[in-house]
């Protein structure tokens, strides 16, 4: 496994742990923190035997956002002054944006452990992720518009209404306003609150029954929820769903899955 400079990765069976590591930045992304997400989530995506992905911060915050300190005028991050050539700020610009792409790509259930500030590209990670707990701390906004941006960035345009309803994130996104966790629950937006210090307890029942399920059926149901929620019609989603069942009921985890649930036990899976 790769070793990190901004990430602290642990590895507890098949769940891998990963930590935000910048705390004396609020853990904001800088150059290094984007290229060490990147490679993360590439190689996660071809390993099997990670089966879900917790995502946290170290210190006082999840996530920042950018770190406007390394860059003061993004020039390298994607936003380019005017008088410079859109190309390199572009390819930048992606760099960035690949991280959610390849969050929603990677087979593996996400979790976010969100406390403290969620912002900018942070907030895009909370998204991103499959299941969002929040600390009683935690808040998050959409802070690229409070910088003479647009809101609409690494993928918060897609992620943010398809969550909350496009009422909710139009006011988010068009003033920059932060949501606090509690609004965040009523929102949808986050699963439950739990106090900061009991994050990472509160995900443990999530992380205990997403490992009561088979390797193939968890990896698929995050796949087929992806795709129906742009899918053109109820028979292009119910496609999909049917190739799942009849994919999941020729392997060796069905069986086990099935006689597990007869004779009241828990199952042994084996990825087969």
């Amino acid at each position: 496994m790769a070793s990190y400079s901004t990430l602290k990765i642990e590895k507890e069976g098949s769940v891998d742990w990963v930590t935000f590591n910048r705390p004396d930045q609020l853990n904001a992304l800088d150059t290094q923190m984007v290229d060490d997400l990147l490679d993360y989530f590439g190689a996660v995506y071809m390993n099997h035997d990670v089966r879900a992905v917790v995502l946290k911060g170290a210190g006082r915050a999840y996530c920042a956002g950018l770190d406007l300190k390394e860059r003061p005028n993004r020039a390298d991050s994607g936003v380019e002054s005017a008088s410079a050539s859109p190309q390199p700020g572009l390819v930048s610009q992606r760099r960035i944006s690949e991280i959610v792409m390849r969050m929603r790509r990677c087979p593996q259930a996400i979790i976010s452990l969100i406390h403290g500030p969620a912002c900018g590209g942070g907030f895009a990670m909370a998204l991103a992720s499959d299941i969002r707990i929040a600390g009683e701390s935690a808040k998050m906004n959409a802070a690229f518009i409070r910088i003479g941006l647009s809101a609409c960035d690494i993928g918060v345009s897609y992620f943010l209404p398809r969550l909350v309803g496009v009422s909710v994130a139009s006011e988010l996104m068009m003033t920059g306003r932060f949501i606090h966790a509690e609004r965040a629950l009523a929102t949808g937006l986050v699963s439950e609150i739990v106090p900061d210090d009991k994050l990472v307890e509160a995900a443990r029942p999530y992380i205990e029954e997403m490992l009561t399920t088979s390797p193939l059926g968890l990896r698929l149901t995050k796949e087929c929820l992806n795709m129906s929620i742009d899918a053109g019609s109820l028979e292009a989603a119910i496609a999909m769903e049917d190739r799942n069942q009849i994919l999941c009921a020729q392997t060796r985890d069905f069986k086990e899955g099935v006689s597990a649930f007869l004779e009241k036990r828990a199952p042994a899976y084996t990825n087969s």
